[in-house]
């Protein structure tokens, strides 16, 4: 777990937990505070705790105050300060690295839903004296767990799952595509099973996002532009898109890509871009067109529309073109990563009369590997073929609706490689996956 590995560094420094709202970073800070003998909570939101910051200068002033706010006794004990929604004061931010400098026995968290679209922009945060970690919607594993389907999850994990319960393991992965991994939704379809119930908490998750516009915004254009992408942006999912008048708007390129940008930052999508090449390092070409992804499939297929013709699907690639299938499985290759910088990408070839397009690729230390989002017979991956054609790679990846399965495929050239053909449920297993086949 991330968190232990930070708190167990006797050099850490404060660390900021980075996540686009509601995504559950209180709810996990809580329950990692169980591990402490002192649990310090402040929501800066609240004009008491955001007070003691605006009037002390000194850390050691602010842990006073804090103490006595909370009533509680200072003992030299391993104590954890949890400061949310910290983008409210500036002051709070800045005594983040008087924190690192002066009381290094102290551990320190901040959050805030906000605080990503403010950095170096209202707020100038302490370089080089705070750490970062991203947090994301529950992957498939976890919400196994909230679903009380424990044994599954530990096989899954293992990457040890029996063909015999695969159709099994495809319907709870169904339902998860259905759900999504939103927190507050995952805890509620696991209590009461009912997804049309679910329609008032995706309904509050997207007012959340609205009503922030004004401070995701840096002036009225771009407060428009964001609103026109909230409204109308997640039927594009996981299909490339282009800036100039998007969504049927009149809004100009460099309108609309401030705005997505801003939204990037927030954490709400991912404009995922292409590369041509077939080798490490992977250069993402920021000229060409990007791929829409949101942080999270559950709110699409709502705000899509999307949910009666998933409900109860046999093969999840037969829908909306593939393209749900193709967002949510990038959705679970980013779910255990708590990179803040980490990226998704995918592969084009733009040569004349011979366009292609493979929906990831994986970079590991020694090479790039594809990634196809597709079902049927091998000859449909045509995309694939032509990329391992280019590549001194001789693996590759497919997830599809069907157990595992392994072959050897040739080509024309007759150069061979191996397709490991994966069901969808193990798209988070993928860097267990590539250590088990020696691909690093």
């Amino acid at each position: 777990m991330s968190l232990r590995e930070w708190a167990a560094n006797p050099k850490r420094k404060p660390l900021i937990l980075r996540g686009a709202r509601q995504v559950g970073k209180t709810t996990v800070i809580g329950e990692f505070a169980k591990e402490f003998d002192v649990f310090l909570h402040l929501n800066l939101e609240r004009k008491k705790d955001k007070d003691i910051f605006e009037a002390n200068d000194s850390p050691e002033d602010v842990l006073t105050a804090i103490y006595l706010l909370k009533n509680k006794e200072r003992k030299k004990v391993r104590t954890l300060l949890f400061i949310d929604e910290v983008q409210t004061s500036k002051k709070a931010v800045a005594l983040l690295r008087y924190f690192y400098e002066d009381m290094p026995e102290l551990y320190v968290i901040a959050a805030g839903s906000l605080l990503e679209t403010l950095i170096d922009v209202h707020i100038s945060f302490p370089v080089g004296r705070v750490e970062y970690l991203a947090l994301r919607p529950c992957s498939f594993s976890e919400f196994l767990g909230a679903i009380g389907e424990n044994q599954i999850k530990e096989k899954l994990l293992s990457a040890e799952l029996p063909e015999a319960i695969h159709s099994h393991v495809m319907k709870l992965f169904n339902e998860y595509v259905l759900v999504g991994g939103m927190p507050e939704v995952v805890a509620y379809y696991a209590e009461n099973r009912d997804i049309v119930a679910l329609r008032k908490i995706y309904d509050t998750l997207l007012s959340g996002y609205r009503d922030d516009v004004e401070n995701y915004a840096g002036n009225k254009t771009e407060r428009n532009v964001i609103r026109h992408i909230l409204k109308n942006g997640w039927r594009y999912a996981g299909q490339r898109i282009k800036f100039e008048c998007f969504g049927e708007s009149n809004y100009k390129s460099r309108e609309v890509g401030e705005a997505f940008r801003t939204l990037e930052k927030a954490m709400v999508l991912e404009l995922c871009y292409p590369t041509v090449s077939t080798a490490v390092p992977l250069s993402p070409d920021f000229k060409k067109s990007p791929k829409l992804l949101w942080l999270d499939s559950g709110i699409v297929n709502y705000v899509a529309k999307n949910q009666l013709e998933l409900f109860g699907t046999q093969d999840i690639s037969e829908h909306w073109k593939g393209k749900i299938a193709e967002h949510i499985v990038g959705q679970e290759l980013l779910s255990h990563n708590d990179s803040v910088l980490a990226q998704r990408n995918f592969w084009v070839r733009d040569a004349k009369n011979s366009q292609a397009e493979l929906d990831f690729v994986i970079q590991t230390e020694q090479q790039l590997v594809p990634v196809e989002v597709k079902s049927g017979h091998n000859s449909k991956i045509k995309s694939m073929h032509l990329f391992m054609e280019q590549s001194h790679n001789n693996f590759a990846i497919r997830f599809w609706n069907n157990p595992m399965q392994k072959d050897i495929i040739e080509l024309s050239s007759g150069k061979k490689y191996i397709l490991l053909s994966l069901p969808f449920y193990y798209a988070e297993m993928i860097d267990n996956i590539l250590k088990i086949n020696s691909i690093t």
